[in-house]
């Protein structure tokens, strides 16, 4: 069974979606605050928890989420995590705890590598976001209402939509796997045809017999399907 504290969020950002489609992919919009949540508790009170300390010192933070934590004007305590996570590093790169200078550097750049692909905070958010993905299925497996509003939605971007429909392939029942299936699809490929006679207008909007006609719905579409793909 789904945990019930997920139950609201997932709840929320449906129902925020289902009420106005420029709010986009339901599970984009939890996924934003997930990371807004992270990144506020590891610059505040999480920040000088041992346990929490540990775990940023070990996998350090991606690209991005080091960038976002540099502009949210909290820099010392940015320079702090900075600092224990460095001290870590410079004791793989001693690799005094390896014997031979060939096995220390190969050992080392291993350790390099692993640490450029792993995120204290894109772990925290990935836990929390797999338990919103089964509760929103689970929902749909077990409340008629919540069927309406995933029927209702604007669209699932398509990371999120191959996330969708490959875990509820394997844990709805399988005599309910083609109808979640069928209803993901119609809410994706309404948007998909939409979008694609979008885009499709505003490049005929650049040629000059097109020139006096309205531009509809298309003068953000090439924003939207970026959006909408990645």
């Amino acid at each position: 069974m789904a945990e019930k504290i997920y139950m609201i969020p997932v709840n929320e950002a449906f129902e925020a979606s289902q009420a106005d489609p420029a709010c986009g992919c339901p599970y984009c919009t939890l996924e934003k605050k997930l990371e807004a949540n992270e990144l506020d508790a590891i610059l505040g009170a999480a920040m000088m928890e041992p346990d929490i300390r540990i775990k940023t010192n070990e996998l350090g933070f991606c690209h991005e989420h080091y960038e976002k934590m540099f502009t949210m004007k909290n820099r010392l305590g940015l320079a702090l995590i900075l600092e224990s996570h460095l001290d870590e590093q410079r004791k793989i790169l001693d690799g005094t705890f390896i014997r031979t200078a060939a096995a220390n550097a190969e050992a080392s750049a291993k350790k390099i590598d692993e640490l450029q692909e792993s995120c204290y905070v894109c772990g925290k958010i990935e836990f929390h976001f797999a338990k919103m993905l089964s509760t929103s299925v689970y929902l749909w497996e077990t409340e008629e209402a919540f069927r309406k509003k995933f029927a209702d939605q604007p669209y699932f971007c398509l990371t999120h939509y191959s996330r969708l429909i490959n875990y509820a392939s394997k844990k709805l029942p399988k005599k309910m796997v083609p109808d979640f299936l069928d209803a993901a699809k119609k809410v994706e490929a309404g948007y998909m045809d939409t979008l694609r006679e979008d885009v499709k207008w505003f490049i005929k909007k650049f040629d000059y017999r097109y020139e006096e006609e309205p531009w509809k719905n298309s003068k953000d579409s090439v924003e939207r399907a970026i959006k909408f793909l990645k």
